[in-house]
């Protein structure tokens, strides 16, 4: 008999379930020999990679025999240009989900305890319990982050609050007003992590919604979180970055592992953060995309949540029977946790949209 490692691990990490992610196309080829699938379930950019990246990258394969810039010098010193912070205050990860781990194991140990918002991404909750730290999930209000009672949950003990804005899964926002009365009442002593997964779409023709970076010299327990991966359509590769004060980022960098951000990941993010034409393509599709969705929701009487984000979530009834019969229609969208009756629909291209409302009305509804 094998020895039984289970128990060597510690008791959080035990009682960690894995992060489900949306299902693989592959994977339903595999399983019901389907060919034509869409899949609308990872908050992907349905733009595919820009022909200029894919131009920078292949330009860059024969130096895979290298290590990549560890500091990634011309990508900060891009982002400094762009958001006019000192590159200092950045600090590059694999993907934005690393980041989140790095901030937690940096300023978190199991006497400390973590706010965050119910209905909020997953993976707060996921390293909050891997790091054995004390959970404060605070109920939403209307779907999204109730503030007021999020900070009424400090505590002594409390080092780290995360923020989505706009929210995932459920796509709700907090308003310029709201987030910056919030600021200004937590403890300096808090880190307070605002992620904009989903700035660039949030923020356009959105005069109410906040740029938090403009806040950083006032609030220096405050750090955003940015990534390439949705409207810059670079998920697969995986880059995200932080921005604080610098002697929050100088922090981060002794956690952070050497190396984290590949090569191929650094070239093509310093290539797509000067692409404006693909920005702005990414963002029309997904308004478009999103007014189809909307209103093809109104019309069939499901109601939904009010998203700026990349998706939309949408009440099917039981969601995880609709998701299955979904799947047999090839079309894959994600069952949320906790919020049974939800699905959530990525944006995709029109013709994308059109094949999961298809399914949805003739074959689910």
């Amino acid at each position: 008999m094998s020895y039984d490692f289970f128990q060597l691990a510690t008791p959080a990490v035990q009682a960690l379930q894995p992060y489900q992610p949306g299902k693989p196309i592959e994977e339903l080829k595999r399983e019901y020999g389907i060919q034509n699938i869409v899949k609308l379930a990872s908050n992907e950019n349905p733009l595919g990679l820009s022909e200029r990246a894919k131009v920078f990258i292949q330009a860059h394969l024969q130096d895979l025999t290298r290590y990549p810039d560890g500091n990634g010098f011309a990508l900060k010193k891009s982002l400094a240009q762009k958001y006019q912070v000192e590159t200092e205050m950045i600090t590059l990860g694999n993907g934005s989900n690393e980041l989140l781990e790095l901030i937690a194991r940096t300023f978190v140990t199991t006497e400390n305890s973590i706010i965050y918002s119910q209905y909020s991404f997953p993976v707060y909750a996921l390293i909050t319990q891997a790091l054995g730290a004390k959970h404060l999930q605070v109920p939403a209000k209307n779907w999204g982050h109730d503030l007021i009672a999020m900070q009424q949950a400090i505590n002594s003990d409390t080092r780290l609050i995360f923020i989505a804005n706009p929210n995932n899964p459920t796509g709700t926002w907090i308003d310029k007003l709201e987030l910056q009365t919030f600021l200004k009442q937590v403890p300096e002593s808090v880190i307070v992590v605002v992620d904009e997964a989903y700035f660039e779409y949030a923020s356009v023709e959105n005069p109410a919604y906040p740029d938090s970076l403009q806040w950083l010299k006032d609030f220096p327990n405050l750090v955003v979180m940015r990534t390439f991966s949705k409207a810059y359509g670079l998920a697969g590769l995986r880059v995200g970055y932080a921005i604080s004060q610098p002697n929050i980022a100088h922090l981060l960098n002794r956690v952070r592992q050497p190396f984290n951000v590949n090569s191929l990941a650094l070239v093509a993010a310093n290539c797509m953060l000067a692409d404006n034409d693909y920005l702005k393509r990414s963002i029309a599709i997904n308004q478009v995309g999103m007014q189809q969705l909307t209103t093809a929701f109104k019309r069939l009487n499901l109601a939904f949540i009010p998203s700026l984000g990349n998706f939309v979530a949408v009440n099917v009834g039981n969601a995880m029977e609709v998701y299955e019969k979904l799947l047999r229609c090839g079309v894959i969208t994600r069952p949320i946790a906790n919020m049974p009756n939800y699905l959530r629909v990525s944006i995709g291209l029109e013709a994308e949209n059109d094949m999961f409302l298809e399914a949805l009305q003739n074959y689910i509804l």
